[in-house]
């Protein structure tokens, strides 16, 4: 049987600003034709190249991330995470839409330098052979039924929730809140007639803190209030749905869990970005307002003081 995951050889078909903190690069390569599309906030993982040895030193095959964690720190090829923002399978190409954070990191220090023309790899499943071989885990956006759906997110979040929105049934309804930078960092995007997309600038403020205020007034008059369709105030859940919560030390732990489909799900919040803040985000829907924890799907992506670009 095929490995469900493989490395892709690529390279930079084009680099497009878009805002001063967001930059997309889309990748092209033949390989591309066995590349499989399994969710909407697909993740992928970039390969990084060392400098002075590209990627000489990159292990293939199907054990290759056994053999990549085998190798010397200064030949082991750095990997970071990202979310494929648009997938063309006919064209061989996708591309992906960087948060620019400058030189903290490998994946902000290639971004700001790449080229036309540079090579680069990405790990992502392959096609499978059939269904029941698509890996688990390379996509959470699940909302089911749900009658309602919150979206919540940083910049490093929105290529993930641009990608959602543009493919909601026409008739969804929801609402979604983007923090980024500046205002001048709005993106555009396509959205339901009945979901309401807002883009809150920090504009110097705390990260997370204009975003956290207006989730919060958004429970307090979707949820809380019981307008939400099935709601009944809380999600049909009550108090008692966050008694299980645990407790995440994000300098820690990975924050991240995901929800199971489920047939009554009036409510469905999916909320990522930096842990610190998705973590408080959880805590309030869950715990202050009654959403049961089912309907809350939740990833920390990144985690503040900690370099992750």
């Amino acid at each position: 049987m095929a490995a469900r995951y493989r490395v892709f050889p690529v390279r930079v078909a084009a680099v497009t600003p878009l805002t001063p903190a967001f930059v997309r690069v889309t990748l092209r390569g033949a390989a591309l034709a066995e590349f499989s599309a399994v969710g909407l906030d697909q993740r992928i993982k970039l390969v990084l190249p060392i400098e002075g040895h590209g990627f000489s030193d990159l292990p293939d095959g199907e054990d290759w991330y056994t053999a990549w964690r085998a190798l010397p720190d200064a030949t082991r090829n750095p990997l970071r995470t990202y979310t494929v923002r648009s997938f063309r399978p006919d064209a061989q190409e996708l591309d992906i839409d960087f948060a620019a954070h400058g030189d903290t990191g490998p994946a902000s220090r290639w971004v700001s330098s790449c080229r036309v023309g540079d090579e680069l790899r990405i790990v992502g499943p392959r096609v499978p052979e059939s269904p029941a071989e698509l890996p688990d885990g390379a996509a959470e956006f699940a909302p089911g039924s749900a009658n309602r759906i919150l979206l919540a997110g940083d910049e490093t979040a929105a290529p993930a929730i641009c990608a959602i929105l543009e493919a909601l049934d026409v008739t969804t309804v929801g609402h979604v809140f983007i923090e980024v930078p500046t205002d001048a960092d709005r993106l555009p995007v396509t959205a339901p007639a009945g979901v309401e997309v807002r883009w809150i600038a920090r504009n110097g403020a705390g990260h997370g803190v204009r975003m956290t205020d207006q989730v919060h007034a958004w429970a307090s008059t979707v949820v809380r209030a019981g307008t939400a369709p099935g709601a009944g105030g809380g999600g049909g859940a009550g108090p008692a749905a966050g008694a299980d919560l645990a407790d995440v030390d994000v300098d820690q732990q990975v924050l991240w869990d995901v929800p199971e489909v489920t047939a009554e799900r009036p409510v469905y919040a999916w909320i990522a970005g930096e842990a610190g803040c998705v973590k408080e985000l959880r805590r309030h829907l869950v715990r202050g307002v009654g959403l049961d924890r089912k309907q809350v799907a939740f990833m920390g992506y990144w985690r503040r003081g900690k370099a992750e670009c």
